[in-house]
């Protein structure tokens, strides 16, 4: 672990080995069983790696008291059934997020090899973290990955004050025949993890992020964590956002709005849903179009940056800035508030 050099901002540099090792032994300490520990921690660091600290070690306290409350129930084997050839259907039994969706992708990964496209819908179990590892390994396995999930309500609808939708991230793995093209956007105009932190440093949110309790916009981050997150792109993420709500909550049998309920708090068993889609390339025979693929991302690329960029520093595609920030963190470690390290640190030792 590196300190921060004088003057800069309250943070350590944590290497993912130490990182993931610290998760593993907290975890085991409140009751998880070594697998378990194992496959979370990875899915908390890659969040970080990636540059998503809303979604890496922050969430380790939260996971903690819900272990040691049963509200996460280790070494349980989820539920599997095939209703159809290609459709499974998985009741995670309370079994820690990651551990039940690894499963479940490896599993539609290898019928859709022979059916060409397989689905699995979760019901049952704990937050998956981001989709964007589990779609890039479905499109490094040679499929097209597609994925969501249901969040608690934290989104207002378009024209709307009450939060009343998912955040409800979207995750696509495209192969490639090289990296594929990974997306993994949330439908909210930010996580409230975001909103949460800048709330904890006093700091203020960019107008449009989100509104306060009475659906008045607000920069105020304390005001908008008892509000409600904008849609991003406004009717048309709104619009995104419910259709995925449905459309997941449709396939797991999950609750819907207010009544999800379980990833965020202490307190409730988990009540959202989770899809994970499988296309094979193999198996539909579409191998030959993948150089198509990788040429025209390759051409989007060089396709020329503006005069005006917002600091963007090249033209991309989904998936390279997020590659950019792993291979750096992993070079240089993870930056981690240093209030929150010292935190998981007395979570280690026990004195937390």
């Amino acid at each position: 672990m590196n300190p921060p050099a004088s003057g800069a901002s309250p943070t350590v540099r944590v290497s993912a080995s130490e990182e993931r090792a610290v998760i593993e032994n907290v975890l085991i300490a409140a009751g998880a069983v070594a697998t378990d520990a194992a496959v979370q921690a990875e899915m908390l660091v890659e969040g970080d790696l990636r540059g998503h600290a809303s979604h890496g070690v922050r969430r380790l306290p939260v996971l903690v008291e819900r272990l040691r409350a049963g509200l996460i129930v280790s070494g349980v084997d989820a539920e599997h059934e095939w209703t159809a050839p290609g459709a499974l259907a998985v009741d995670g039994r309370r079994g820690f997020g990651p551990v039940v969706a690894r499963k479940a992708v490896d599993m539609v990964l290898d019928r859709a090899r022979t059916q060409g496209i397989a689905l699995a819908s979760i019901r049952n179990s704990g937050h998956v973290g981001m989709l964007a590892p589990y779609v890039e390994s479905m499109g490094a396995a040679g499929c097209i990955g597609i994925a969501s999930t249901i969040s608690e309500a934290l989104v207002h609808p378009w024209g709307g004050i009450r939060a009343m939708v998912g955040t409800n991230p979207l995750g696509i793995g495209v192969p490639t025949g090289g990296e594929p093209l990974v997306l993994d956007m949330s439908t909210g105009a930010v996580s409230m993890g975001k909103i949460i932190d800048h709330a904890a440093r006093g700091e203020a949110i960019p107008l449009g992020w989100a509104v306060d309790s009475d659906g008045r916009q607000t920069t105020d981050a304390a005001a908008a964590v008892s509000g409600a997150i904008s849609p991003f792109g406004g009717a048309k993420g709104y619009a995104l956002g419910i259709a995925l709500e449905a459309l997941v909550a449709l396939l797991s049998g999950s609750s819907l709005g207010t009544d999800v309920m379980g990833t965020l708090d202490t307190v409730h068993p988990p009540t959202k849903g989770d899809v994970f889609i499988a296309i094979s390339v193999e198996a539909l025979g579409l191998q030959p179009r993948l150089p198509a693929i990788a040429a025209y991302l390759d051409v989007v690329r060089g396709s020329g940056r503006a005069a005006e960029d917002g600091g963007v520093p090249a033209v991309s595609v989904p998936g390279d800035r997020a590659r950019q920030v792993r291979e750096r963190h992993l070079r240089e470690g993870v930056p981690i508030s240093a209030e929150l390290w010292q935190r998981i640190l007395m979570l280690e030792r026990g004195s937390a």
